[in-house]
């Protein structure tokens, strides 16, 4: 070649190389500018994550960021990273050799609807677990896409099912729990032969499944979970032979496991519970690679295939609530590490299983309500690891293995309704984590033995109807979480011990139907949260304690024993009517049907007393009398708005004071607080009994409210009062504030409630001079405050949704029991609502579940949410909203903010709590962090969050089974409903 076209050709190939350096250069800058501005908009709890990203460094020295050999960025993973912000999709995927974009599992958010347009080249898109929002664009153009992740989000609208169609390489496709517009089972899906993975759980589907399913012959994973879909379950799934997952849970399924569902063999984890499936289970028997199988909630019948017996990997069985009848295979549950078992509401026969918990490893033995017959085997009694065994109702009998009663991790044993015998032995002691002992409808005899005391965290003893004899041991008072003791119809005798007052959270003592002597303990007038007392049918002598008045008793029943003397005037009301009955030798000033107490039998000293203090009485009065026409001239302004014959009096309690009493006690100086529905008075009766009393305000529509801090006249009827005394006259619950009466006229509307003299949680945690709550202190609110909220929403006849909980919404006894208050927000369900329940705009902000964002429909689970940053409050110490959390944050995103190590969770507990509890605290935490989900679906029911709660207790170790509605979250270990 001449030199002069060397020279060219040398010259050319560094033009060449030098315009290729530049467009390189220029490509990278472009890449740097990208992610900037992606970091712009977001940001991470943990400080250090984005350090990396910065000016003049490579794109590929970025953390979670990867680049091929070219140096241009292929993947952006920040899974799990404690992410919040807005993130532009669209702006991202302006990468132009972007191939994954994982974002999962933060708190990012945005609108979708534009955002697609550059994301073409993308294989792998996953933003699970956010908050994006909004209706989906088309997807038609990301056809090179294997994974699409989008669930858990705020989704709403029609989904485009259609654009799928072109996106053929898809494998994964993962859009669950998002609240899309209802629609059937899309078709559209049917051409994507290459998928293995599908969730479209609570997804609004219904309809039915189309046969030709069982052409996607590739699912391994199949979660159509939490829908509307009904008919049958089609025979052309019975072809997915790949199947490992099938999940089908909470729909509209009919009829019976299609012929050839046994051709699923590689199938392990199972879950058709809560349809109407019925027929037999016989075309289970070949599965025997299942792990997980929960059917319950149907209506199934015939006999549990012996095959399961020898099925090696099972370690999950729930077939509850059916109608199955025959024993269970005798070897179920030994070949493996198995975890529990909830056969329950069957007619099952035959003996239990002895070898379930061969592996040592069974948290749960549930078969109630059955017709079980023989021994519980020994082999349960060195079961170390059982939570709860349930096997009352059934038909076993014979003695109980001594070391079941110590079963160290046990919080339920319930043997109630069979034919045991034999006594409850001292093993007992070693139950330290034992909450309900149900042991009642046996023939269990003996003297209940002392070691019982040990068992500290004992909240209820049910031993009614057995045959146990001698004392009530003493040592019972060492028991200071109970609170419902029940030992009625047994051949008890002796006295009842004074240390039974030493039980400070009794609500109920039944010990009727025995032999018991000696005096009714006046020390009894000391528990001062004693709901109900029945002592009836027994020998008790002696006199009615006068203090037993002090106490708020429901429930007093006497009757049928051997006690004399007068009965204390205060305790003669119409509740009690029937409640001293059968004591020959008792007199009254009062009631006719007993013999009226005799003058004479007064003694000269207590004459002299009785007329020294009418003398003093009667001096007072006087004065009394002279201050009443005194104020009664200041203030007959006032007086003139209160005409006796204008007011309506509507009591839901025996009342112990008049309707004037009480009216004149609205006066300034007795306003101890002011909500967002009224002022609040405390009353201090004659007495000494002290109430509290809301004054409702009645304003009408666009109207000003008084100006006067006192009873002004407005319109009778309030929608407040109308809401507040529905939901509360018909509650009877230890955690629930009492209220006693209503007083309407055409001027004032007032609610008589009981008074709490702590205040509220929110003036304990966040006022100046604030209280120093122990840890164990605010566990007690925690959990007290839950079993109202409980109450409310599931032993009601209709659930009640309070829509306003907040810490100053919860008010505080003199021991710092709690009681949910404040009804003026709440709704009752009607039986006619749909599952959204109602649409309003309540609640305090801070408290509003972020459903709020796209609809106004609330239901249970927003209470759920408020009650959850309660929590959030207990145990960090902070309001729901503070400075530090930043413009428009609140403590639930503070918290998730937080949750990317472990000293940075840690930090946010109150350090006022030792940090000996911290540990204890992140148990709470975690059930805080579940009850303020995103998404209403996600939250667990109240009754799942007491059961949590109880889990959790102070000075346990045992492991929180986290729960969704019933069910564990973690995959293939759905649980039975907590009243298992």
């Amino acid at each position: 070649m001449p030199l002069s076209a060397t020279k060219h050709c040398s010259i050319l190939l560094s033009s060449l190389f030098f315009f290729f350096v530049i467009g390189f250069v220029r490509c990278a800058d472009d890449e740097i500018r990208i992610l900037l501005d992606l970091k712009s908009g977001i940001r991470s709890s943990n400080e250090t994550l984005f350090e990396t990203w910065r000016e003049g460094s490579s794109p590929c020295n970025f953390v979670g960021v990867s680049c091929n050999s070219a140096g241009s960025v292929t993947e952006i993973d920040l899974r799990r990273r404690g992410i919040s912000g807005l993130l532009r999709v669209d702006a991202v995927c302006k990468l132009p050799s972007l191939q994954k974009l994982s974002m999962g599992y933060n708190f990012l958010s945005g609108n979708l609807r534009s955002d697609i347009r550059n994301c073409s080249n993308l294989l792998y898109f996953d933003l699970s677990f956010n908050g994006f929002y909004g209706t989906l664009p088309d997807l038609s153009s990301l056809t090179k896409l294997q994974v699409l992740n989008l669930s858990k989000n705020g989704f709403t609208g029609p989904f485009p099912w259609s654009s799928l169609k072109g996106l053929t390489d898809l494998t994964e496709l993962i859009l669950g729990d998002n609240p899309y517009d209802k629609t059937g089972f899309p078709d559209e899906i049917l051409g994507l032969k290459n998928l293995s993975s599908i969730y479209f759980n609570n997804c609004s589907f219904e309809g039915k499944i189309p046969p030709a399913i069982g052409e996607m012959t590739e699912l391994v994973r199949l979660e159509l979970s939490t829908n509307t879909i009904s008919g049958g379950i089609p025979e052309g799934l019975t072809k997915l032979t790949k199947l490992r997952t099938l999940e089908l849970y909470e729909n509209q399924f009919t009829g019976a496991l299609p012929n050839g569902f046994s051709n699923l063999i590689n199938l392990e984890y199972f879950d058709a519970s809560t349809n109407q499936l019925e027929g037999d289970l016989q075309q289970l028997k070949s599965l025997t690679k299942l792990v997980s199988l929960q059917l319950f909630n149907n209506q199934f019948t015939g006999e549990i295939p012996a095959e399961l017996g020898d099925f090696k990997a099972l370690v999950n069985l729930s077939l509850y609530s059916n109608k199955l009848s025959g024993p269970l295979p005798q070897k179920l549950g030994s070949w493996a590490e198995f975890d529990f078992i909830d056969v329950s509401d069957n007619i099952l026969t035959g003996p239990i299983p002895p070898d379930m918990c061969k592996r040592g490893t069974m948290t749960r033995l549930l078969m109630l309500d059955n017709q079980f017959t023989g021994q519980i085997p020994a082999s349960y009694a060195n079961c170390p690891t059982l939570i709860r065994f349930r096997v009352n109702n059934n038909k076993l009998s014979g003695s109980v293995p001594a070391q079941l009663w110590g079963l160290p991790k046990a919080e339920i044993i319930d043997l109630a309704g069979n034919d045991f015998e034999g006594p409850v032995t001292s093993h007992v002691q070693t139950a330290v984590t034992l909450g309900n002992l149900y042991i009642a409808n046996n023939r269990f005899s003996g003297q209940l033995p002392p070691e019982i005391s040990k068992a500290t965290s004992l909240v209820s003893i049910d031993a009614r109807s057995n045959q146990f004899s001698g004392e009530i041991p003493p040592e019972i008072g060492e028991l200071k979480k109970l609170s419902g003791l029940y030992l009625q119809n047994n051949l008890l005798s002796a006295k009842i011990p004074d240390e039974l007052a030493s039980c400070v959270s009794l609500n109920e003592i039944d010990l009727s139907v025995n032999s018991l002597s000696g005096d009714v303990p006046a020390s009894l007038s000391s528990l001062r949260s004693l709901n109900s007392l029945n002592l009836s049918h027994n020998r008790l002598s002696g006199r009615i304690p006068a203090s037993l008045s002090t106490l708020r008793l429901s429930l007093l029943d006497l009757s049928n024993n051997r006690l004399s003397g007068p009965i204390p005037n205060a305790l003669e009301m119409g509740a009690y009517e029937r409640s001293f009955d059968g004591n020959p030798d008792l007199c009254s000033k009062a009631e006719s049907k007993f013999r009226p107490c005799r003058s004479d039998s007064v003694k000269s000293g207590e004459l002299r007393t009785l007329l020294s203090c009418f003398l003093a009485g009667l001096a007072v009065l006087v004065a009394c009398l002279a201050c009443y026409i005194y104020l009664k001239k200041r203030k007959s302004d006032l007086n003139r708005s209160f005409k006796e014959d204008s007011w309506d009096l509507k009591s839901f309690q025996v009342l112990t004071f008049t309707e004037q009493e009480i009216l004149n006690s609205i006066k300034q100086e007795n306003l101890i607080g002011s909500g967002g529905s009224g002022n609040v008075y405390r009353v201090v009766l004659p007495s000494g009994k002290e109430l509290a009393v809301k004054h409702i305000w009645n304003v009408k529509a666009n109207g000003p409210k008084s100006s006067s801090p006192m009873l002004a006249k407005r319109p009778a009827k309030s929608p407040e009062l109308d809401a507040e005394v529905g939901a509360l006259s018909a509650i009877r619950h230890v955690n629930v504030v009492k209220i006693y009466c209503s007083i309407t006229s055409e001027d004032s509307s007032l609610l008589v409630y009981e008074y709490l003299p702590n205040g509220s949680l929110w003036d304990r945690m966040h006022k100046s001079g604030k209280v120093e709550l122990d840890w164990m202190t605010r566990y007690e609110i925690a959990i007290g405050a839950a079993k109202g909220l409980e109450y409310l929403h599931h032993g009601c006849e209709r659930p009640i949704i309070h829509r306003d909980v907040k810490s100053s919404n919860i008010l505080l006894d003199e021991f710092f029991k709690p009681r949910i208050a404040d009804f003026g927000l709440a709704k009752i369900v009607q039986s006619n609502a749909g599952k959204d329940s109602t649409h309003v705009i309540a609640g305090t902000l801070g408290y509003i579940a972020p459903e709020y964002g796209y609809t106004y429909k609330v239901n249970e689970k927003s209470d759920v949410y408020s009650f959850g940053v309660v929590l959030m409050e207990l145990i960090t110490g902070k309001k729901p909203i503070e400075p530090e959390f930043g413009e428009n944050m609140d403590i639930v995103w503070w918290i998730s903010s937080r949750m990317t190590s472990r000293e940075s969770i840690m930090g946010a507990v109150d350090p006022r709590i030792p940090e000996s509890q911290w540990e204890e605290a992140m148990k709470m935490l975690r059930i805080a962090v579940l009850c303020t989900a995103r998404l209403p679906a996600l939250r667990p029911s109240m009754r799942t969050v007491v059961q949590m709660l109880e889990d959790a207790e102070p000075c346990k170790s045992v492991k929180i089974v986290v729960k969704e509605e019933g069910k564990e979250a973690e995959k293939g270990k759905r649980m039975s409903p907590a009243r298992h």
